[in-house]
């Protein structure tokens, strides 16, 4: 008998036990986030953004920078002494002899021939190496990482800040397309996909963006423009032409055609003298030195100023995408003020500030008919 009783204590226990488990396990019901709350969370998500795009901004212009300083040295002591030398300018003259041959007599083709060369050279002999220090493309990467690691340490608070659930969190940044490039699906991401990536460049939507921007801004910073370098390959074909027409190097050039170039180079008066050409060079110099400072000065704005192909063309494409879904038309309530004050019509209420009644007003009025009666009459009389 005290077996069973026991056996049944053991079971109400467990029912028991089960049951309060049960009660346990029953779901809480779900915190409810008011409207006011999520425009402060977005707000503060957008200032978050305008944060970390300022400190991307200014990492990129101190790299600019020093991009800038180190190719304004190569300027002046590579690409400036190698065109002005006289060898080099040897040698142009009869790629500039080549070019006019293979186009007749028209002197454009042959400049822009020049211009391209003069354009290669100067990528192998001024960006090239830069870039081995600071590179454009790498910067704007970094740039573009950095942006999206500071707007994660920027968003990171907000929920707790404000009392916002985790998981309604982190659904409302799963509602804010940050990168938008498909097709392939895969192309796009929500902003807590991008700020959940780790590493970042494993997100394919991020590495697509890199990928969309590289062509554009590699042909947008690759060298002086042909509007910068044309009027040097211009002004330096011009004196190549009249140079070889006065010294018969027309023949000296078709020779070269005809495989003998190395008896042409091997000519030592070539075109102009030696001591010549220094009289010639400063002059030369100077106007490559304007056109190269002006194309620099190009490059330099496209890379920090142009918001498709710059350094912080994918920083800008975040902002851009984020600021969308989260700017709000704002519409301030109009407050309405009390109904205007009623003026006085009679001196007497100016002065006493009071209105006058219905019946002092028909009062005034029968004074004032009174009045011009006896007006009228004195007239008469």
């Amino acid at each position: 008998m005290a077996l069973i009783r026991g056996l049944i204590v053991v079971l109400v226990v467990v029912l028991a036990g089960c049951a309060t488990r049960e009660r346990l396990a029953e779901p809480a019901s779900p915190v409810h986030v008011p409207e006011s709350t999520w425009w402060q969370v977005d707000r503060e998500i957008a200032l978050a953004s305008e944060v970390a795009a300022a400190s991307a901004g200014s990492y990129a212009r101190t790299a600019m920078e020093k991009w800038r300083g180190m190719v304004a040295r190569r300027n002046e002591s590579d690409f400036i002494p190698w065109f002005s030398g006289y060898w080099t300018q040897q040698w142009l003259a009869i790629k500039v002899a080549w070019y006019r041959l293979g186009s007749g007599e028209a002197t454009d083709p042959a400049v822009r021939r020049l211009a391209a060369y003069l354009q290669e050279q100067y990528r192998e002999r001024v960006l090239d190496p830069v870039a081995r220090e600071v590179d454009p493309d790498l910067v704007r990467e970094t740039a573009t990482r950095l942006y999206v690691e500071s707007l994660g340490r920027g968003v990171r608070p907000i929920p707790m800040r404000h009392g916002v659930p985790a998981d309604q969190f982190d659904q409302r940044l799963r509602g804010i397309p940050a990168i938008a490039l498909a097709p392939p699906p895969a192309h796009d991401a929500s902003l807590h996909d991008l700020l959940r990536a780790d590493p970042l460049a494993a997100l394919p939507a991020y590495s697509a963006l890199l990928a969309r921007i590289r062509p554009a801004a590699g042909s947008a910073g690759s060298g002086p423009s042909e509007q910068r370098i044309s009027p040097v390959a211009k002004r330096a074909s011009e004196k190549l032409v009249a140079r070889f027409a006065a010294s018969g190097l027309s023949s000296a050039a078709a020779a070269a055609i005809g495989g003998v170039a190395g008896a042409v180079i091997s000519l030592g008066a070539l075109g102009i003298g030696a001591l010549a050409h220094e009289s010639q060079r400063p002059e030369m110099e100077a106007e490559l030195r304007a056109s190269l400072n002006a194309a620099l000065d190009d490059m330099w704005h496209s890379q920090m100023d142009d918001p498709t192909t710059g350094v912080l063309a994918g920083v800008n494409y975040l902002v851009q995408r984020i600021d969308e879904k989260l700017s709000r038309p704002v519409t301030l309530p109009v407050e309405l003020g009390g109904a205007p004050e009623e003026l006085p019509l009679a001196e007497d209420a100016q002065d006493t500030g009071e209105a006058l009644s219905d019946e002092e007003m028909d009062q005034a009025d029968q004074g004032d008919e009174a009045a011009g009666g006896d007006n009228v009459n004195d007239d008469a009389e």
